[in-house]
């Protein structure tokens, strides 16, 4: 159990430490564009492990009443200008998040990307970057840091891949939909009355 319990404690160290350092402006921006798109359609995507964080964080947003969809599905709708794709990536160089990002550019839509490099090609194409700190799975922002990291005693991180970008951008959402509620008064009895009733 020596393990699970180490692990475990990174994890909540890393999603704290992502919390406190979010960029309070850039969370804003992204609640005024949810808040914003009330009566416009939202298409999320995320592939891999962000893929089940955007699809939790869809069904959130459903619960919510927002028109939302998550890109793949074969009952997603056509976008328009003005709705919005919100983009999950850790490396934010994902290659089927980054089509998906160009076409909604293309249509006039507003690209949303939450990663972990805001300098990344999906940063550079997005309208609004909400940087959420952690580890993917290509590794810590430049692999050639590795010698140096080593030598001043840093070490590598425990968990696999992009667990702890992942872990993060999972409790970011799930507080945001909390901020959300608020915001749009609503209550735990209404998102229920949204949950699914044939399951």
């Amino acid at each position: 159990m020596e393990w699970l319990k180490a692990a475990a404690e990174e994890i909540i160290a890393g999603i704290k430490s992502s919390i406190l350092e979010l960029n309070t402006k850039e969370v804003e921006r992204l609640i005024e564009l949810l808040l914003a798109a009330k009566k416009k359609k939202i298409f999320i995507v995320g592939m891999g492990r962000s893929g089940f964080v955007a699809r939790a964080f869809a069904l959130r947003l459903m619960n919510l009443g927002f028109s939302v969809y998550f890109l793949g599905e074969t009952i997603t709708p056509a976008a328009e200008k003005g709705d919005l794709l919100i983009a999950i990536s850790g490396t934010g160089a994902t290659k089927m998040v980054l089509t998906a990002g160009s076409a909604a550019k293309e249509i006039g839509a507003t690209v949303i990307a939450i990663t972990s490099f805001p300098e990344s090609p999906l940063g550079q194409m997005a309208d609004l970057v909400v940087n959420i700190k952690g580890r993917t799975k290509l590794g810590w922002p430049k692999e050639e840091d590795y010698l140096a990291r080593q030598i001043i005693g840093e070490k590598e991180p425990l968990t696999p891949l992009g667990s702890i970008f992942e872990n993060n951008c999972m409790v970011f959402l799930d507080s945001l939909v909390v901020e959300l509620m608020h915001r749009m008064g609503k209550t735990e009895e209404d998102l229920k009355r949204k949950h699914a009733t044939i399951e």
